[in-house]
C-alpha cells in the first residue's frame, strides 16, 4: 500500500500512478471502513475498482474514515476497521502498483478544501439531498451537522486530486451533481482550476 501520508502535491499526483505525465483520466473513489466487506460491497464497488485500476493510468482509492464518524464510533474499533478494510481491499485485488490506496484522514487537505467548499454552498441545497432526508428520518434530533455536510467533504475528496471521473451508482448521481456545481462555482470565482468530474456508472 502506498504511504498513507500521501500528499496531493506529490509526484504521484502530478504524474499518475504509473509515472506518466498528464494522464487523460484520473479516477477517484472512496469506501468507508466498515470492517470486512460483505458481498454487496464487493459486487457494488470493489469488483469495479479492480477493473478500473487495470484500465486507467491514474487511479486513487480512499479509505474514507472521516465519513464514518458522521455516526458515533468507538475509536479502537474504528482503527481496527481501517486496518481490516485495507487488508480486505488488497486481498480482493487492489494492487498498490496500479493504484494509490490511502487513508483519508491522513491527508489534511481533505478537510481544508471541505471547509472552503462548505462556505460556498447554501444550506437549502444540502437539505434537499435525498440521502439527508432519508437518513434524518431514521435519526433523532434530525441528524448532525456532519451528516448534513458530508456531501461537501465528498466533493472535496474528489476535487482535491483534480479527478476527472468518479465511479457512482444511480443513487449517488445527485451528490456528483453537487461536486460539479461546487467545481463550477469555485472556477467562476477563482479562475479555471478544477475539472468537472464525470460519472462512471456502475455496471
Amino acid at each position: 500500500m502506498k504511504d498513507l501520508r500521501y500528499q496531493p502535491q506529490s509526484e504521484f499526483y502530478l504524474r499518475g500512478a504509473n509515472g506518466r505525465k498528464d494522464a487523460v483520466k484520473r479516477i477517484f473513489s472512496g469506501i468507508q471502513p466498515t470492517g470486512i466487506p460483505h458481498l454487496g460491497n464487493y459486487l457494488g464497488a470493489i469488483e469495479s475498482w479492480v477493473r478500473l485500476q487495470d484500465e486507467h493510468d491514474s487511479v486513487l482509492y480512499s479509505i474514507a474514515d472521516l465519513h464514518s464518524v458522521t455516526v458515533p464510533q468507538d475509536p479502537a474499533v474504528l482503527r481496527q476497521s481501517i486496518l481490516d478494510m485495507t487488508a480486505a481491499l488488497l486481498a480482493c485485488g487492489i494492487n498498490p502498483e496500479k493504484s494509490i490506496l490511502f487513508q483519508q484522514s491522513q491527508v489534511s487537505e481533505h478537510t481544508q478544501l471541505s471547509w472552503i467548499l462548505t462556505c460556498m454552498v447554501r444550506l437549502p441545497r444540502l437539505q434537499h439531498l435525498h440521502q439527508w432526508k432519508a437518513k434524518t428520518a431514521k435519526q433523532k434530533h434530525d441528524g448532525t451537522v456532519g451528516l448534513l455536510t458530508y456531501p461537501v467533504l465528498q466533493a472535496a475528496d474528489v476535487l482535491l486530486y483534480k479527478s476527472t471521473h468518479v465511479p457512482v451508482g444511480e443513487d449517488q448521481a445527485q451528490h456528483l451533481e453537487l461536486v460539479q456545481d461546487l467545481a463550477r462555482g469555485f472556477n467562476k470565482k477563482y479562475g479555471a482550476f478544477f475539472p468537472l468530474p464525470a460519472p462512471l456508472l456502475s455496471k
